[in-house]
């Protein structure tokens, strides 16, 4: 058994800087305003639009995210559906052939804590359960009954910015599951870092 941080990984080399004059040369467009654009008019145009709530423009740029979270999470993000989703299967992953099922740790227990120790013993469990089904003959999308939620995958995510907008404005909120916050605030702060103006009106 192995026990890991859930984390992410940003699959697109992202220039913020071209986005920003990609996505106003688009914008102009609405308003027949392209010989307004400046070498530093980006910032203060994207900034407008989004003010004004013309986010439609941003929809021309996309962001391709690798996930790595607990299946659980996995089902609240596919609840976007203004998105492109891979997944890693457990019908197909024989996590016997691997050597190891591979969980996700809670972020709200400490590794002393009472309920992570009651955790811990029934992820020892389920990975035993899972490796005497495969023995048994079972295949690996019959074993997978006995895997939990706390299972490990991977996830790859498009989505276009408006819709990291919506997913960052649902997901960072104090409401979301505590394991999804995890993912999405870290991320939040990767994109501000490097897409200037897009996600910087986005509280957590």
């Amino acid at each position: 058994m192995k026990i890991i941080k859930a984390y992410f990984v940003i699959e697109d080399e992202l220039n913020g800087e071209r986005f920003l004059k990609s996505l106003e040369k688009y914008g102009r467009v609405c308003y027949k305003s392209e010989t307004n654009i400046t070498l530093d008019s980006a910032k203060k145009f994207i900034a407008n639009i989004l003010k004004n709530h013309h986010e439609s423009v941003i929809e021309h740029e996309k962001v391709t995210v690798r996930i790595v979270c607990d299946r659980g999470v996995t089902h609240e993000i596919v609840r976007h559906r203004l998105g492109s989703y891979s997944q890693e299967s457990t019908r197909y992953c024989d996590y016997q052939k691997s050597g190891e099922v591979v969980f996700i740790k809670p972020c709200f227990w400490g590794k002393d804590d009472s309920g992570y120790l009651i955790w811990e013993k029934s992820m020892k469990e389920a990975e035993q359960k899972y490796n005497e089904l495969r023995k048994l003959g079972a295949t690996p999308q019959e074993a997978r009954s006995v895997l939990p939620n706390s299972l490990k995958t991977e996830i790859i995510v498009t989505y276009n910015l408006r819709e990291w907008r919506h997913f960052f404005k649902l997901r960072c909120s104090t409401k979301a599951h505590p394991q999804m916050r995890e993912v999405a605030i870290s991320l939040l702060a990767e994109f501000r870092k490097i897409i200037p103006i897009i996600f910087d009106d986005i509280s957590v």
